[in-house]
């Protein structure tokens, strides 16, 4: 170990060498000699949504599933290993036939001959109305579409190509399926005279097959295109051709025709207007604070604590209130300490993406470290929740630590569980395997629940926070308040602003889920992620402000509540990008849907719950701090 300042240097030295020896982020390149095999994986078969039309499925296929009848490699598909995020996201790659050679170009190649039989003919036809994208990885590279944004003009790269064409204009009955692929590789030259691939581009076709079945790769010779019959089999080949081209686009940068950022005018303005709003809103309840509570507090200190009588009014009646142990304490304290750990793994992901450690390039590996900062943050998970307990009264320590690591947990795990379910009847590819449930399921119980004992005995070892005034033995009457401070209609209005910061990001994060588009806008995300805080912050503190100076001192729930609103806006915003962008026609998509939208409410819902009951306890002990009670 160095111990000079010569040493610190060379071992600074020896990291910065060994750093740069590191491509981040992404995958390390790889070098390719002339006639080299370049490895097509393929991937799931996705729906998307068009620019016009509506996503009609959010079912997930295997390339391999045995209705497609895709031409196999000899000796079976075999799986390729993944991350934890890819196999939780949907991710199912396996090798395939396509024979493909560094700068060696082929011309309407026979890949194999299929029959499709009458009932899987009509599986591939719905499939295809409901316009679902073959997907590939090429070199890490996912194969794409070329297209043009139709507002900038700008040329872009669409992950994924289509499995067939269901223009009704063109094919009024049946649709076409897309039988011959044209692929173009580009290839980068290196110095060293090898080669490296930095794009990858696929239109496919449909021809249909002539009477002796040869392969018919050109428009000017095909009688037409390709239609499955829905009685009767189909017989016909698959085909390809590969056409290699040069480009000046470093291995570095080859993802960038992929990052199409679309409108990107509308997430600035969505940024200035959501900073403008919370601005307004941190300067309204800095006044509001200011001139009323110092105003207050001033009259309070100033007055005669040997005189008989005080006049005590609005949210200075209630100081012997305020810090009385709330209802349900371990339910708080429970969701409390879970809201904290999920808003810590929020924060420390946005810090990886905004590093580049998330990039599209590393696929998977958002979900793999939201898993992994979940599992580890187990302690602020204890931590929290134990000190909130101690803090109002709670004794029943082991109770709560056992609540505490296992309740929100669980609660999850079913929900998950049960969509697995849904997923696993409609054989999508994207039902979780058992050995990765199982994988997940050891994380929580070897490492989260550990941990997350180990945060409450360090929590029960620091104790309670303690509180400014103490508490009246006798609880003192609350008179009816405003109809808009009731719990539920408080969290509705409260609400409001914080979704308002958020749904024009949202509008974008769902579009490129459900369009098959890369997301890399994660410092908008993380600007956005922090007005929403602040937001959250200020609006659940002035409406507990409102509510004691009604007389009303219950405030633990409520500040939960009403920093939780949004998670409400959410719901109805998911319900109305169904009805506008969305035309689910099978069961199975609608629960799967409904299912995901609630428990992304619900995460949210304790996420900005816990930003709210936090921020509303500090203003709590810092308000009460600074007046002078008998």
């Amino acid at each position: 170990m160095p111990t000079t300042r010569g040493g610190w240097l060379a071992a600074f030295a020896l990291y910065i060498s060994i750093t740069q020896a590191f491509y981040l982020p992404g995958a390390a390149p790889r070098d390719y000699a002339t006639g080299e095999e370049v490895d097509v994986l393929v991937n799931a078969l996705t729906p998307v949504i068009g620019p016009q039309a509506k996503l009609k499925s959010i079912i997930n296929y295997d390339y391999y599933y045995p209705a497609f009848h895709f031409c196999e490699p000899e000796g079976g598909p075999k799986q390729h290993s993944e991350s934890l995020g890819s196999v939780l996201f949907g991710d199912r790659l396996f090798n395939s036939p396509y024979d493909i050679k560094m700068l060696e170009n082929k011309t309407c190649q026979q890949l194999c001959k299929a029959t499709i039989p009458a009932e899987d003919g009509k599986f591939i036809n719905e499939r295809i109305r409901e316009d679902y994208d073959i997907n590939w990885l090429v070199d890490g590279l996912p194969a794409a579409e070329m297209k043009q944004d139709s507002k900038s003009g700008q040329i872009f790269y669409d992950m994924g190509f289509e499995l067939g064409n269901d223009d009704v204009e063109r094919f009024p009955t049946t649709p076409a399926l897309n039988n011959h692929l044209e692929i173009l590789l580009k290839y980068h030259r290196r110095d060293n005279g090898k080669y490296r691939v930095v794009g990858v581009l696929v239109w496919p076709m449909s021809f249909a097959p002539t009477s002796d079945g040869t392969p018919i790769c050109n428009e000017q010779a095909s009688a037409g295109a390709l239609h499955l019959s829905e009685s009767t089999n189909t017989t016909f080949p698959f085909t390809y051709s590969v056409t290699w081209n040069e480009s000046s686009t470093p291995w570095a940068t080859r993802y960038d025709n992929y990052l199409h950022i679309f409108d990107p005018k509308i997430h600035w303005f969505s940024l200035v207007n959501s900073s403008i709003i919370v601005i307004f809103l941190c300067g309204m309840v800095s006044m509001i604070l200011y001139r009323s509570v110092s105003r207050d507090i001033s009259r309070y200190n100033a007055l005669d604590l040997n005189e008989d009588v005080q006049e005590d009014y609005g949210w200075k009646l209630v100081w012997g209130e305020v810090f009385r142990t709330p209802r349900n304490l371990m339910a708080l304290s429970v969701v409390v300490g879970n809201g904290a750990q999920l808003t810590t793994m929020v924060l420390v992901t946005l810090v990886f993406a905004l590093l580049g450690f998330l990039s599209p390039s590393n696929r998977g590996a958002l979900a793999t470290v939201m898993l992994i900062c979940w599992t580890l943050f187990g302690f602020i998970n204890g931590y929290i929740s134990t000190r909130v307990y101690a803090s109002f009264g709670g004794t029943d320590f082991a109770k709560n630590l056992f609540f505490t690591a296992t309740l929100v947990p669980t609660f999850i795990f079913i929900i998950m569980f049960l969509l697995n379910l849904f997923l696993i009847s409609a054989d999508s590819s994207g039902a979780v395997p058992f050995g990765t449930m199982v994988f997940v399921v050891l994380l929580w119980f070897v490492i989260n629940i550990p941990l997350t004992i180990l945060g409450g005995m360090v929590g029960r070892k620091h104790g309670g926070v303690r509180h400014p005034v103490r508490v009246n033995q006798i609880p003192r009457q609350i008179p009816p308040g405003p109809k808009y401070l009731k719990p539920w209609a408080a969290s509705m209005l409260s609400g409001i602003l914080p979704f308002g910061a958020a749904f024009v990001e949202l509008y974008f994060v769902l579009s490129s889920i459900f369009a098959s588009r890369a997301y890399y806008a994660f410092g908008f995300v993380a600007l956005t992620a922090a007005v929403v805080g602040l937001t959250t912050a200020t609006v659940t503190i002035l409406f507990t402000y409102f509510i004691l100076c009604a007389e009303e001192y219950r405030w633990h729930w409520r500040s939960f509540l009403i920093g939780g609103g949004s998670a409400f806006w959410l719901l109805i915003y998911g319900l109305l990008y169904w009805a506008s962008k969305l035309s689910l026609d099978s069961f199975t998509s609608v629960v799967l849907y409904l299912g995901y939208l609630f428990l992304l409410a619900f995460l949210q819902f304790l996420v900005t719950g816990t930003i709210g009951f936090l921020a509303t306890y500090w203003a709590m002990r810092k308000l009460y701090g600074a007046i002078r009670v008998d």
